[in-house]
């Protein structure tokens, strides 16, 4: 049988592409990466951002997302690409954006792309980790446990079975502080984590449960996430702004 074509002329192609960077926040930190996709893509269609579209029988819009947290941490450093087929001034598209998601999913910069390799600089993420309840004395203690392993491992079930990482070999740097216990304040570590991205991911739940396997930590309390940033990771372990190549590529030359 002679294979179909779609009717009618090919989408217009892409003439700009825009990098974003966006929060998840607050209780909106419970949305799954679907059910952002879902609002996202209503939010340009409220935005009337002129999207460019992949050919074929089931056009979808040039959306690319690099790097989604799991669903239930909060994060400051969310990234995504968009082509348009046209250009638009940038500032009006963050402003309109923004407007149509609701509050705790934030447009926080917008970019135009003018580099390649996006989801390359996706080396490494910092993450912020809170433990109520727990001293930072007990933690810092476990921390100190944790790193002076060679390896770490732990099981997590994913869509493909379960699968063992090796949380230690991921952690670039970890410190803790917090407020210790006192009679008038409650203990309240917190662990602030620099983790390379490799595949599975290590998420700061497998963190905690690195913690529980080598030192017998016991949270109290469910942890507190927040992804602070991701991006290139130097040879300190500091991880670099993944947006700064494109800034410098459109900041004019004298």
């Amino acid at each position: 049988m002679a294979r179909r074509v779609p009717e009618g002329p090919p989408p217009p192609p892409v003439v700009q592409r825009v990098r974003i960077r966006y929060a998840k926040r607050g209780r909106l930190r419970f949305t799954s990466h679907r059910d952002f996709a879902r609002a996202f893509e209503r939010a340009l269609r409220r935005a009337e951002a002129p999207m460019a579209y992949s050919a074929g029988f089931s056009p979808h819009p040039k959306i690319s997302y690099v790097g989604a947290s799991p669903t239930g941490v909060a994060s400051e450093a969310e990234y995504l690409e968009i082509g348009l087929a046209r250009e638009i001034a940038l500032p009006a598209l963050q402003a309109a954006l923004d407007a149509a998601l609701p509050p705790g999913l934030d447009i926080v910069e917008t970019v135009a792309a003018s580099t390649s390799g996006f989801a390359d600089r996706m080396q490494a993420s910092a993450w912020r980790i809170e433990l109520p309840g727990i001293a930072v004395a007990t933690v810092g203690d476990a921390v100190t446990q944790f790193t002076q392993q060679e390896s770490v491992t732990v099981e997590r079930l994913t869509k493909n079975g379960r699968r063992t990482l090796d949380v230690r070999a991921a952690v670039v740097a970890v410190t803790v502080s917090g407020t210790a216990q006192t009679p008038n304040d409650a203990a309240h570590a917190i662990i602030d984590v620099v983790v390379r991205q490799v595949i599975p991911t290590v998420r700061p739940d497998d963190i905690v449960a690195a913690l529980c396997a080598v030192a017998g930590l016991a949270p109290v309390a469910p942890p507190i996430a927040v992804r602070l940033a991701q991006g290139p990771l130097d040879d300190t372990g500091a991880i670099g702004d993944p947006l700064a190549a494109d800034r410098v590529s459109a900041t004019p030359t004298s």
